[in-house]
């Protein structure tokens, strides 16, 4: 890892948006060209040939840009991946999706872990105490992709700041959106269609940069 991952665009993937190999790699490599923070490779499929396939040519582009590749939800893939590329690979995972301290003893003491804490200050808590990474927050606004999550207020990231982790803002950022959450306090601000529903990520990445200031450049 070259950048400080703490701050800044957290892009995040999207199977419908991104259907197939050559539409993901070609869009995962103009985002990363960009610089965001972290890219976290989400497909909920049963495929597990593709998702292999898929992670590891993501993981391959992520080594040679420094940006960390995070697996959602699936610890195994993570463990195969980061037998390969080391502490470069973390995984993000929701309240059903497996415990953090079994992912924090698979992956070791430097891989990036996180946590889906929703708008509960409790779930942070108990996160911060399983050893996640980060912790992850939202919805804050209306969100394509999870439009049934519930919605959290934007003072909960100033309240957030008391565990000492980088906190994510997720759901419904967008340009306009996502200077409202970085000043209540959000370290990396987390969206698929803001850069993968763009025509060019990279373009996408670099003016959610700049919407932001110094504070997601890398």
């Amino acid at each position: 890892m070259t950048g400080d991952w703490t701050r800044g665009i957290y892009a995040i993937t999207d199977a419908t948006l991104l259907p197939d190999d050559e539409r993901l790699f070609a869009a995962c490599e103009r985002a990363l060209s960009a610089g965001p923070a972290l890219l976290q490779y989400r497909d909920k499929s049963t495929d597990a040939a593709k998702r292999w396939r898929q992670a590891v040519t993501l993981a391959g582009y992520c080594h040679d840009t420094g940006v960390p590749l995070i697996v959602n939800d699936d610890i195994a893939l993570a463990v195969r991946l980061g037998a390969h590329f080391g502490s470069t690979i973390g995984v993000h995972l929701g309240q059903q999706d497996g415990a953090l301290d079994a992912a924090r003893e698979a992956l070791g003491p430097s891989a990036i872990i996180g946590a889906t804490c929703h708008a509960r200050l409790d779930l942070a808590e108990r996160a911060v105490a399983e050893g996640a990474s980060y912790l992850a927050f939202g919805r804050f606004f209306t969100s394509r992709t999870k439009p049934e999550a519930p919605p959290a207020p934007l003072t909960l990231l100033g309240e957030a700041a008391r565990f000492g982790l980088p906190r994510v803002a997720i759901g419904g950022l967008d340009v306009h959106t996502m200077r409202l959450a970085h000043e209540a306090g959000a370290d990396l601000l987390a969206t698929v269609h803001a850069v993968f529903g763009a025509d060019d990520p990279a373009v996408a990445v670099r003016g959610l940069q700049a919407s932001l200031g110094d504070a997601a450049r890398h």
